[in-house]
């Protein structure tokens, strides 16, 4: 179902039958329900894709699971691989219709990662050397090499704690 750009309500504007847990509140679940305006592209039994109100490039969208999950670490794996499958068709489709010359990926976990809407989701950002159509610009510089002695410090603490 598709429905008319606008800005989506907050929590408060949800009908008091949906108040009853966090998922209840969370403005994807109402996208998912149908309770909130979206321009959805496209939805299978899982996952749901829609585009983003504040569109960090032209074509800049949304893919969900329909189950609410919090986050990354939330996510039963099951959801996070239909999301990232959709994620990966819907980014072949931009790419195309769009003229992309590029496609990010983007997560956010937790607020100080930057997420805002605490539901799972994959942004899908197609990028364009026409600056005018995406003002999207990396947040640090990646040819500057990092210390090597931290770099290793963290990746033996890592190894370690994933073995």
């Amino acid at each position: 179902m598709t429905h008319a750009v606008g800005k989506t309500p907050g929590a408060r504007d949800f009908p008091a039958a949906r108040l009853n847990n966090m998922s209840d509140q969370c403005v994807f679940c109402g996208i998912v329900a149908g309770e909130l305006p979206s321009v959805k592209v496209t939805e299978d039994d899982t996952t749901c894709a829609f585009m983003d109100i504040n569109p960090a490039s032209e074509g800049h969208l949304l893919v969900i699971p329909k189950r609410h999950s919090q986050d990354l670490f939330d996510i039963p794996a099951d959801d996070l691989s239909a999301v990232t499958l959709t994620a990966q068709r819907v980014a072949r489709a931009a790419s195309r219709e769009f003229g992309a010359d590029g496609v990010n990926l983007l997560n956010c976990c937790g607020a100080d990662a930057w997420q805002s809407v605490f539901h799972f989701h994959l942004h899908v950002i197609p990028r364009y050397t026409d600056k005018t159509k995406d003002g999207l610009t990396l947040p640090w510089t990646p040819d500057v090499p990092g210390d090597a002695n931290v770099i290793a410090e963290l990746g033996g603490r890592l190894a370690d704690a994933l073995s």
